[in-house]
């Protein structure tokens, strides 16, 4: 037993001494880099995601004619969408559609101020342990700082943005034709809570898709400090 913990003891240190060694090899203040050039840079790299990725999906179709982000029917809907495409009512199935997606449009529109406030916090070891972290490491941090904020404002814009674009009268309509249909099952749903996780899982994939693009992609560090401060994680 002693033998077991005196091998996961070297374990540990062995794993702590390999994080300072990381740790240790970022910039110093007067070393090329500062720790304030190095936050600033991942500032910038999420401000670029926020700026190119997100407000693409405020755009009309943002969310509908990207196939990343699409929102789709849940699963138990799906066979309302069947039903009505089999007897005929394509385009009554593709409004349906149409207007969940046009709800998360509006609502990402709420995004940014709050994004921007995140990131304006973040500390060097929060841009530390992002830069040395995996392609979604800056996502994550996000993710972590913004999802309950975000589903809060989100949920009562899309309520709103259903009732703005017709979306109520729409699956009112198509819901009542589903349910004439013989021998299917009456269906009776409530998509506000579905529409705006949706949403959420849109944000943060088109974020994720800039930081993979800045990691990986040397064009895509479109400032010298971006190329600079990603060009320590390129030499880890």
């Amino acid at each position: 037993m002693k033998k077991i913990l005196v091998f996961i003891g070297i374990l540990s240190l062995s794993a702590c001494a390999e994080l300072q060694t990381i740790a240790d090899n970022l910039p110093q203040e007067g070393y090329g880099l500062s720790n304030d050039d190095i936050a600033n840079g991942l500032k910038q790299a999420l401000d670029k995601g926020i700026d190119e990725q997100v407000q693409k999906l405020t755009q009309e179709n943002g969310f509908y004619e990207n196939s990343a982000v699409k929102i789709l029917l849940p699963e138990e809907l799906r066979k309302v969408e069947k039903g009505l495409r089999d007897i005929g009512l394509n385009s009554l199935a593709d409004e349906g559609i149409k207007a969940l997606n046009r709800a998360a449009e509006d609502a990402v529109k709420e995004a940014t101020p709050i994004f921007v406030s995140a990131v304006r916090e973040m500390t060097f070891t929060d841009a530390k342990n992002i830069l040395m972290g995996d392609n979604r490491a800056a996502t994550g941090y996000l993710e972590s700082k913004t999802t309950n904020t975000l589903y809060q404002k989100f949920n009562p814009v899309i309520k709103n943005s259903f009732n703005k674009v017709g979306a109520d009268q729409i699956w009112s309509n198509l819901i009542q034709k589903y349910n004439s249909i013989p021998l299917t099952q009456n269906v009776n749903p409530d998509l506000t809570d579905y529409v705006t996780s949706k949403a959420l899982e849109g944000v943060f994939t088109m974020i994720a898709k800039e930081e993979v693009e800045i990691r990986n992609n040397y064009s895509s560090r479109t400032t010298d400090l971006l190329r600079k401060v990603f060009a320590l994680q390129d030499n880890r």
